[in-house]
């Protein structure tokens, strides 16, 4: 059987796409998801085959969630779109596929039949932003979405990933490694990401040093990573 998520934000369209999956011998539809956020919590939990991504949705569209996906775990994401625009040409060359709302049931059978035929991951590099300039978080059982830019630090620890700014303290499931590749934060620690424009200090210390933020916080700095530190403020 071929895992597959659902991700739109429009509930008959996913209902839609789900009924037509089910009369399929071999895609199971294991998640619907009405938002960036719960997608990429559901992706990285179930690790589906399969996602059919909508383009058009709140505060997180589908072309930044891909940007949030891990490489190495990357399902086979088929964009699905209402707008026939200058989108469209570009996923035509780079995405895996696209299937253009109302959907088409010959046409769904055709990406269904490539899908089977080919199951190995594939990257969309030509598509994705570089930058990721919003962070989907979570606290308890509220979402939030996060700038970047506001960002001061973020950490792991048994709990999983936190994202601190100068008010906030919550979770998100992006890792360190797409935090750090996506955004302009640092490494300063095996641990810890730091946004510089957010440091107002580094304090040498006997095991490293320590940024302390405009807002007070202070973030431990490893030996390893205090001289780059410093280099990235001009100081050699």
């Amino acid at each position: 059987m071929i895992s597959c998520i659902i991700v739109d934000d429009e509930p008959l369209a996913r209902d839609e796409l789900a009924e037509l999956l089910a009369s399929t011998d071999d895609i199971e539809v294991i998640a619907q998801c009405a938002n960036a956020i719960e997608a990429l919590s559901a992706i990285n939990r179930l690790k589906p085959q399969l996602v059919f991504l909508d383009i058009q949705m709140p505060q997180i569209s589908g072309i930044e969630l891909l940007a949030m996906l891990d490489p190495e775990t990357m399902p086979r994401v088929v964009f699905a779109t209402a707008y026939d625009d200058y989108a469209l040409k570009a996923f035509e060359y780079h995405a895996y596929d696209y299937l253009l709302k109302p959907l088409d049931e010959s046409r769904l059978a055709q990406t269904l039949d490539k899908v089977r035929r080919d199951l190995r991951p594939k990257l969309m590099p030509a598509i994705v932003p570089d930058e990721l300039t919003h962070l989907p978080c979570y606290c308890g059982n509220r979402l939030r979405v996060v700038k970047a830019a506001a960002v001061e630090y973020v950490f792991s620890d048994l709990s999983g990933i936190h994202v601190v700014t100068n008010d906030h303290n919550v979770h998100t499931q992006l890792t360190l490694r797409i935090l750090e590749e996506k955004t302009a934060m640092v490494r300063c620690h095996r641990q810890y990401l730091i946004m510089p424009a957010a440091i107002a200090e580094i304090e040498p210390l006997e095991s490293g040093g320590q940024a302390i933020t405009h807002s007070g916080a202070k973030v431990p700095i490893s030996r390893r990573y205090l001289k780059s530190l410093k280099q990235h403020f001009g100081y050699l």
